[in-house]
């Protein structure tokens, strides 16, 4: 095991990679003041909704979020050039987390990924070649790395693409139920909207995305399908980037290329004038018990994660209990109508509550079909009436629709849920029974 760990290889592609990642979170966090997507997620609500546990972390005021995204981007470019990259690749980790566990109305697979990517690019020697950092410290330069450094990348990529691929593995994905639905919201886009309504291609889309996410990281690894995998990738990101828009990641994942192909191949492309390292060199770290410990452990869990809603009772299309950090991207389509009901319990006076006097129009979504956000939204509104002095229960009415189904009743009306207690790893009774796993 130590011979593959840290055996030393040729580290063109992490260089490469460190310059397309610094681009791509300047362009991140650059996009998210430009389209407006700051503004409506983190400086337009009263409030938001973080991860459970995060309470404390909530934007800064007024205007400051401009601030921080700005900030943010400028780590981008010092990331792209190598300057001061340790430090640069912590405060953008360090501030990117800290924006994802304090919203999760814009909840995004990839912003998860891009956190725990970002994590671990924390930790990789790619500053050693073509830096600002070497320039002005050429005692650090070096031309090689050891293997892991390329294999985390595969490992976390091989581990993501098979739970998206295993994911998709039911009825109502493989019936193309799911695609038609997520392309009616697409039929007025130019040229292609007409195309995107026919059944073939809600086939292709359901069966080549679980193709795709299951084989892909295999036929990258193996030279003979390369190629081939490579440009089915361009094609398969791209067309992910023009319909869902879903910012970076298409071209994030793209730029991981780098880590398939022969590092004399990306040398000649982007790195003409680096050497080759072609020794043959096994250089144990210092600590290495710790560091097997550290990387093993990673990898558990990031295996582990994904499963936990096998151990909470009913289906996690319906309760979406264990639905996040899971890899579960684009899996089912929610509607429904929801109300809130607040009782003074001295004066037993009850009030209808107006989500929209509350929450924006996004932060409504999620607070009428996300269980831990109903929760959430419950506590604020004890709260909001304990600055009052009145002692409130909070009771929902909730009709949930999935992938097109007959609504059904979601939440149980006769429970206070503002008077309840949240578990991250076990079910709500709170959230009634589903009838998914029926022919219906």
């Amino acid at each position: 095991m130590n011979k593959f760990l840290f055996k030393h290889i040729d580290n063109s592609a992490l260089i490469v990679f460190r310059m397309l990642f610094g681009a791509l979170v300047f362009l991140e966090s650059a996009g998210a003041i430009a389209t407006g997507w700051l503004k409506r997620t983190l400086i337009e609500p009263e409030f938001t909704f973080n991860f459970i546990g995060f309470e404390w972390l909530q934007p800064l005021p007024g205007n400051w979020m401009y601030v921080y995204y700005v900030v943010m981007a400028l780590f981008g470019l010092m990331i792209m050039v190598g300057y001061k990259y340790r430090m640069s690749m912590i405060a953008f980790t360090l501030m990117w987390s800290a924006t994802y566990l304090m919203q999760k109305s814009s909840y995004n697979n990839h912003y998860y990924f891009l956190m725990i990517l970002s994590g671990i690019m924390a930790c990789l020697p790619a500053h050693k070649y073509a830096s600002i950092d070497v320039m002005q410290h050429p005692d650090m330069k070096r031309i090689s790395m050891p293997n892991w450094c390329r294999w985390v990348f595969i490992f976390q990529l091989f581990i993501l693409y098979s739970y998206a691929s295993i994911a998709k593995m039911y009825p109502d994905w493989l019936d193309t139920s799911v695609p038609e639905l997520l392309m009616k919201s697409k039929k007025n886009y130019a040229l292609v909207g007409d195309l995107l309504q026919q059944k073939w291609v809600h086939y292709g889309i359901a069966y080549g995305g679980i193709l795709f996410d299951g084989l892909i990281i295999p036929l990258l690894l193996w030279k003979p399908t390369r190629k081939m995998a490579f440009f089915a990738s361009i094609f398969f990101h791209l067309f992910n980037s023009f319909i869902f828009q879903v910012g970076i990641f298409p071209y994030l994942s793209l730029a991981f290329a780098v880590f398939f192909f022969e590092p004399e191949v990306i040398r000649k492309l982007f790195l003409k004038r680096k050497p080759l390292f072609t020794e043959n060199i096994v250089s144990d770290p210092n600590h290495v018990h710790i560091f097997k410990f550290v990387f093993i452990g990673y990898f558990v869990i990031q295996i582990a994660l994904p499963l936990r809603h096998h151990f909470i009772e009913d289906n996690v299309l319906w309760t979406e209990e264990g639905h996040r950090l899971s890899w579960r991207m684009m899996l089912r389509s929610k509607s429904g109508n929801t109300t809130y009901r607040v009782v003074d319990k001295a004066t037993n006076k009850v009030t209808q509550i107006n989500l929209r006097d509350y929450l924006t129009k996004k932060q409504v979504r999620s607070a009428s079909s996300k269980p831990d956000v109903m929760w959430q939204f419950s506590q604020r509104l004890k709260d909001i009436y304990a600055e009052k002095g009145i002692d409130i229960a909070v009771y929902i009415s909730s009709y949930l629709s999935v992938n097109g189904r007959k609504s059904q009743k979601y939440i149980d009306s006769n429970i206070d849920i503002a008077n309840t207690e949240w578990s991250h790893f076990k079910h709500h009774e709170w959230i009634l029974p589903s009838n998914l796993d029926e022919n219906n």
